[in-house]
């Protein structure tokens, strides 16, 4: 097994080991682990079903990241996406009526879009032309999103009326468990130990039990009714969808699909130094298909939106390179339906720290940006800062694609930036002006 393994994820070749790859493969399912109850608590407000929609969830992601895994062979983690099922939830369903058989039909179309993308390699072409000024930008910025996400979930910044995010109550329990769970994570990390972040959440999650922020666990396996699954599977209403004249619904799910995928896989790419010398990302046709087919596998087994999660990037930090880390983040999510329990118990304030820390490692990226050319810094820095004041990784690629070209035309370096950029940047532009943010 050890020997074939080896051989077909290329193991030694990506100079990692089975050992490293199951240890990031559980940091990564520890880190997303959340979306298994957080999406159908979301969803579950259209009417659909809780306990069919969290098993949709866990089969979803499990489905699509063993796309990734075996099509591409790269470490990466898909599920249903967050700001996506909020979408899908509260404006489709809820703000347009549309039923949610119909919204997974939407969803499904904006997948076979997705297909044709990747396969006419519309898709590819926009990553590798992506200079990489963005592509260190994309990455800093993804770094400062899950970084803030972390710092959310751990109660240490909280909203405020008067300044958006303030200070929270660091004598709150969780944020004391979450600042605890930093600190002996950045511990272990200091001394090279192996494992240090998935080590970092089980010990910060079992010091949360006697304060009662970790609930014990009312079993360790509960065999879940495949039968409550059937109310969502095969369900979306495509016809209906296409009846319901839902161009505009598409292209949301089109718009902010392509450009969280591609920004999380450039960003994640560049930090495990998968982008060649050019800047480009080998594999991004395969890793492409294995979105679009877990988008359209998603929508059929019941979910809205499949998309790559930026979560990726803790595993990456563990050391994973390969498909075998999603290999074992797919068993992880499929193990979830049997053993949700355990997993239920984990913490915000445990994960957190997690977020933060490989937060923090991604910054380092900043440094590939040319910060003595203006032409570059601008749109390098709004990247950066729009991701995590935005909460879109979407809208941070969007304003780079348009300050970019900007910034180097005016700055007599026009003929540097990809003709595929200047394009790029005149759509976002006619995007705000005709459909806002």
């Amino acid at each position: 097994m050890t020997k074939l393994l080896n051989s077909f994820f290329n193991l030694e070749e990506h100079n990692t080991d089975i050992k490293t790859e199951v240890v990031a493969g559980i940091t990564t399912f520890m880190t997303m682990a959340y979306i298994i109850f957080v999406n159908p608590g979301i969803v579950s407000e259209t009417g659909m079903p809780f306990q069919a929609v969290m098993i949709a969830t866990a089969m979803s992601a499990a489905f699509a990241t063993l796309c990734m895994a075996l099509l591409a062979n790269y470490p990466f983690a898909l599920a249903p996406g967050m700001g996506l099922n909020a979408y899908f939830t509260y404006t489709v369903v809820l703000g347009m009526g549309l039923s949610w058989q119909e919204a997974l039909g939407a969803v499904f179309i904006s997948g076979v879009i997705f297909l044709i993308l990747t396969l006419t390699k519309v898709r590819q072409t926009i990553i590798n032309a992506m200079p990489l000024t963005l592509k260190s930008a994309v990455s800093a910025g993804i770094g400062l999103f899950i970084a803030f996400i972390g710092l959310q979930n751990a109660g240490v910044v909280v909203n405020s009326d008067a300044t958006l995010v303030t200070l929270g109550n660091l004598t709150d329990p969780s944020a004391i468990l979450a600042i605890v769970g930093i600190i002996i994570t950045g511990l272990l990390m200091a001394k090279d130990v192996k494992g240090s972040i998935l080590i970092g959440i089980i010990v910060t999650t079992v010091l949360g039990m006697p304060f009662g922020i970790t609930k014990m666990p009312s079993a360790i396996v509960e065999m879940p009714s495949f039968s409550t699954w059937a109310p969502v599977v095969l369900k979306a209403d495509i016809s209906g969808a296409l009846n319901a004249g839902i161009l505009t619904i598409v292209f949301a799910f089109l718009f902010v699909d392509l450009f969280d995928t591609a920004g999380t896989l450039v960003g994640v790419s560049h930090q495990a130094g998968f982008l060649d010398e050019d800047g480009n990302l080998p594999k991004a046709d395969r890793a492409l298909l294995a979105d679009s087919i877990g988008t359209i596998g998603g929508s059929m087994m019941g979910t809205p939106t499949v998309t790559t999660y930026v979560e990726s990037a803790s595993g990456v930090a563990q050391g994973g390179r390969t498909g075998l880390t999603g290999v074992v983040v797919a068993l992880c999510f499929l193990a979830s339906i049997f053993f949700s329990p355990i997993i239920s118990i984990v913490p915000a304030a445990a994960t957190a720290p997690a977020l933060i820390i490989v937060g923090s490692i991604m910054l380092e990226n900043v440094t590939e940006i040319d910060w003595n050319n203006v032409a570059e810094v601008v749109p390098g820095f709004v990247t950066i800062v729009s991701m995590p004041f935005t909460y879109s990784i979407a809208t941070g690629i969007s304003l780079g694609f348009i300050l970019y070209p900007i910034m180097k035309f005016f700055h007599g370096e026009g003929d540097e930036v990809h003709w595929v950029i200047y394009i790029l940047g005149m759509l976002f532009i006619l995007k705000y002006m005709f459909l806002g943010g």
